[in-house]
């Protein structure tokens, strides 16, 4: 699998207490991403795939369902893709 990147000449973000605000330079469209959403953007360094990047969450939320925080990390992926924040490398 490729790696994700953040292209940041696409973007701008900002932290607001426990959330991340990105805005996207071309169109001035917001996201406003906390928890889990949040602490993936985070990991989305240039690192890590997507398989990294499930590890290191089920990691960080021990509790959670492996199938529905895969299903829901696929879906917020494509959500970034699709908005134009992340790219594979």
């Amino acid at each position: 699998m490729s790696v994700l990147t953040k292209p940041s000449d696409r973007f701008t973000e900002t932290d607001i207490d426990e959330e991340i605000v990105v805005m996207r330079l071309d169109n001035g469209e917001f996201f406003s991403l906390s928890g889990t959403a949040a602490a993936t953007w985070r990991l989305i360094d240039g690192t890590r795939d997507r398989e990294a990047l499930l590890a290191a969450l089920a990691d960080a939320y021990d509790d959670a369902n492996d199938a529905s925080m895969a299903s829901d990390l696929d879906e917020f992926l494509r959500q970034l893709r699709d908005g134009g924040l992340i790219v594979e490398a």
